[in-house]
C-alpha cells in the first residue's frame, strides 16, 4: 500500500513539472516574461456544438476530443486560440508513460516550454480516468500554459488538482499507439518522439471541406 501511494505521488509530481530536474525553469515558469490570460472564457457551453470538438491528428490516425467549456471555459478558449494559430502543429509528445498519460504541447519538446500566457486553474470534480484530457502545470496552480496530457489509464490522485478541459470521444487507440518513454526516466522519449500532425476545431474543418 505504501509503495503504491509513493508511486502515485511520484507520477503526480511528474505530470505537474514543466521542467527537467537540473534544467533552469523557463521564463514562463519563473514569471519573468509570462502574462496571464485575460479572456472571459468560452461562452459557447453547448457540448453538441462542432466548435467544442477538437480534431487531433496523430501519426496513427485522428483523435476526436470533446472539449469541456462547462468545466474549464478559460482553458478551452485559450486552447482554441492556440489551435487556430497552428501553434500545436508539429509539436511532440515528449513524455509518454504507458498506462498513465501522454503529454505534449511544448514548443521546446523538453517540458520547459509554453506560449508565455498562463491560464488560471479551473479545477472541478471531474475524475481523471482513461481518455480524459488535462492541463499540465508547475507547482503553481495558476501556471498552466500550452502543455496538455491525455490519460492512458486512471489517475485518480490527480482529481481536483489539475484542470480537466476535455475527453477523447473517438480514436483512443491512436493515442495508445504513441511512442512510449522510459518510466524510470519520467516518461522521457528516447530518440525521435511522435508528433502532432495537426490540430483543428471541427467547426473550422467542416467549413474547409
Amino acid at each position: 500500500m505504501r509503495i503504491a501511494t509513493l508511486a502515485a505521488l511520484v507520477f503526480s509530481i511528474a505530470i505537474g513539472a514543466w521542467f527537467v530536474i537540473g534544467q533552469t525553469p523557463s521564463s514562463a515558469e519563473a514569471g519573468s516574461s509570462a502574462s496571464v490570460y485575460q479572456g472571459a472564457g468560452e461562452s459557447n457551453l453547448d457540448l453538441n456544438s462542432a466548435d467544442n470538438v477538437l480534431f487531433l491528428d496523430l501519426p496513427a490516425g485522428r483523435v476526436e476530443i470533446q472539449m469541456r467549456p462547462d468545466l474549464a471555459p478559460k482553458h478551452v478558449a485559450r486552447i482554441k486560440e492556440l489551435v487556430r494559430q497552428g501553434y500545436y502543429d508539429g509539436l511532440a509528445f515528449h513524455r509518454v508513460i504507458e498506462g498513465f498519460m501522454a503529454q505534449g504541447g511544448d514548443p521546446l519538446g523538453t517540458g520547459a516550454g509554453g506560449s508565455g500566457v498562463k491560464i488560471p486553474g479551473e479545477f472541478s470534480s471531474e475524475k481523471f480516468e482513461r481518455g480524459v484530457v488535462g492541463m499540465a502545470r508547475s507547482r503553481d496552480v495558476d501556471s498552466a500554459d500550452s502543455q496538455f496530457y491525455i490519460m492512458l489509464g486512471n489517475g485518480r490522485w490527480l482529481d481536483g488538482k489539475y484542470t480537466v478541459w476535455g475527453h477523447v470521444n473517438k480514436g483512443m487507440e491512436f493515442v495508445d499507439a504513441l511512442k512510449k518513454g522510459d518510466k524510470n526516466m519520467n516518461g522521457k522519449i528516447s530518440g525521435e518522439p511522435d508528433k502532432i500532425v495537426r490540430m483543428q476545431i471541427k467547426a473550422d474543418a467542416d467549413k474547409a471541406d
